[in-house]
């Protein structure tokens, strides 16, 4: 997946359980902990919001995209040639 989330990372740097995150947000543990894990496959953006509100966050900080391996490739490498002769 091209998604990464890294509430995992947001949550130590501000020194929060999940648990708590989960309480103030109304979500339940394992649905956090889903989400933590990026088992999802989507996220509503009041929960989103609420995540954000609680952390003092931006979204950005929560969700990062990182290309697959067949995106990162470059032209050479799928067979394309640019020289102008």
């Amino acid at each position: 997946m091209a998604i990464v989330v890294r509430l995992d990372v947001v949550l130590a740097q501000r020194k929060m359980k999940a648990r708590q995150l989960a309480q103030e947000i109304g979500i339940t543990e394992p649905n956090l902990s889903l989400l933590k894990s990026g088992k999802v496959k989507g996220i509503r953006f009041d929960t989103l919001a609420r995540i954000c509100e609680v952390l003092q966050c931006q979204p950005g900080d929560l969700l990062e995209y990182v290309p697959d391996e067949a995106a990162g490739m470059t032209a050479a490498d799928a067979g394309f040639d640019f020289r102008l002769d």
